[in-house]
């Protein structure tokens, strides 16, 4: 429950953040232990989501008044108050394919992470299962699957329908957090095209996923309390959170510390304490996102049920992603270029929003500065997203030959892909990472990093649904054997 009053002195667990991460890492802890008592400090404040429908926002916070900035100027998105990315995401959900998890020994890119696909499978199930996801049981071709998805597949549109006729192994109706049918806790997808803001709350966030920890007793949330440093009583322990609350500072013990605000902040908490992994702060990514129009001829679309309803995997994986990133492709069910002004040619659009994997240079960075303060420092994208760019646009045209197309408009890149990852990545030894495979620091035994910071490389695919998954596995490994 959100409390107003400053929380007792100790407790069993204390979890930074209250985003992805953090809120599925509690959800499988009282499932495990469900009498543990749990304190949560969110930076942000608590909004309603129907104070963020009518306002228009998710937080008063702004994401680039949080950092500093250094290079290249460069929008890293993200959402401070409580439920973090919850309240913003646009709630689309594909895996990330099997052959992500080693494309360092398949590709030679990068490093294989510590954990397989086989690993995170069942985890994955377990997320898409708490969220209700709607998608399709024949992408098990793609990412194999051990549950069918809680919901059918959202109806396709006119495109998606011809495309996936013809490359049926390679289109597939995009999974997604947006109710195809109703539930008791959210209502049919409208279709309103404002997912950030979904005016009747269908897509899966904090309010109508996770009441349950809000409204549990041994699990308090303060909010605008800003966590500063993590105190330990030894080079292998953490023993205390510092944070300010109400322009004060206070401290608050803790047996076993969870760290999931996002992925400059979490480095940047950890370098106010002292901490110095080699790779702490290092390899902050996103993908790299582009923007197509393509006009139709005489090919009425848009008559999907949600914003976004396919998706395609022809250029996501094979040899070619030793030279190249992996691309996945979206096909949108929306006109974010307006509709044709051609009589009777309204619908005759489509748009496509691609992300490209990024290869992870460790000179894009998080550092603090003599006040304390998270800087990022960005150099920019690798030559081997470039590449990836370059072919794409060039072979777009013989992915899309089944469809009538009239002309491709290449609408740019987009500002952000709003995914802020790597920076605390998990891997095998403390020499190439900061985490284990349990996503426990490697040298402090008792602290637990949640979210996309422990992501060791970039896959195309959004990233929310793993790092849930990630979540559900990490307190699995560390309450799983004591319950």
């Amino acid at each position: 429950m959100i409390i107003d009053e400053l929380p007792d002195r100790q407790y069993p667990v204390v979890v930074v953040g209250t985003g992805f991460g953090a809120l599925f890492f509690v959800h499988k802890l009282l499932q495990l232990q469900p009498a543990t008592k749990v304190l949560m400090l969110e930076r942000g404040p608590f909004r309603s989501w129907e104070t963020q429908v009518a306002e228009g926002h998710n937080s008063h916070i702004r994401s680039d008044e949080t950092f500093k900035a250094t290079g290249i100027p460069k929008f890293w998105n993200f959402t401070i108050a409580y439920g973090g990315g919850t309240n913003c995401w646009g709630a689309n959900t594909p895996r990330m394919h099997p052959n992500d998890f080693r494309q360092g020994t398949l590709y030679g890119r990068g490093q294989d992470w510590p954990l397989s696909y086989d690993d995170l499978e069942p985890y994955y199930s377990a997320a898409e299962q708490i969220m209700d996801i709607s998608g399709p049981d024949d992408l098990h071709r793609i990412t194999p699957r051990s549950l069918p998805y809680p919901q059918p597949p959202h109806r396709l549109s006119a495109v998606d329908r011809i495309m996936k006729t013809a490359q049926p192994d390679m289109h597939f109706a995009l999974p997604s957090a947006r109710s195809r049918v109703a539930t008791k806790q959210r209502p049919q997808c409208c279709a309103s095209f404002d997912c950030e803001h979904c005016p009747i709350g269908a897509k899966f966030t904090v309010h109508n996923g996770f009441a349950h920890i809000m409204d549990a007793t041994n699990v308090l949330t303060l909010v605008e309390a800003e966590v500063i440093e993590l105190e330990r009583s030894s080079p292998s322990a953490i023993s205390g959170v510092r944070f300010r609350w109400r322009g004060r500072e206070h401290r608050v013990g803790c047996d076993v510390c969870v760290l999931g605000a996002n992925a400059i902040h979490s480095p940047a908490i950890l370098l106010r304490s002292g901490f110095d992994d080699p790779l702490l702060g290092r390899g902050l990514n996103e993908q790299l996102g582009v923007a197509v129009e393509v006009l139709l001829d005489g090919l009425d679309s848009m008559d999907g049920s949600t914003i976004s309803t396919g998706a395609n995997y022809a250029f996501y994986d094979g040899p070619f992603r030793a030279e190249r990133g992996a691309i996945f492709m979206v096909f949108d069910n929306d006109f974010p270029y307006g509709l044709r002004k051609e009589f009777g040619r309204w619908r005759q659009t489509l748009s496509i929003r691609s992300a490209i994997a990024d290869e992870l240079n460790d000179e894009n960075r998080v550092s603090v500065n003599e006040q304390g303060e998270a800087v990022v420092h960005y150099v920019g994208n690798s030559a081997y997203t470039e590449r990836a760019l370059e072919h794409y646009l060039e072979h777009l045209p013989q992915v899309l030959a089944p469809l009538p197309v009239e002309r491709i408009v290449d609408k740019g890149l987009r500002r952000t892909q709003s995914h802020v990852q790597g920076t605390l990545r998990m891997g095998a030894r403390p020499a190439d990472s900061v985490v284990d495979d349990g996503q426990i620091h490697h040298h402090v035994r008792n602290l637990v990093v949640v979210g996309t910071s422990v992501m060791p490389t970039c896959p195309p695919v959004q990233p929310s649904l793993t790092a849930a998954a990630l979540s559900l596995r990490a307190a699995d490994l560390m309450f799983g054997a004591q319950s």
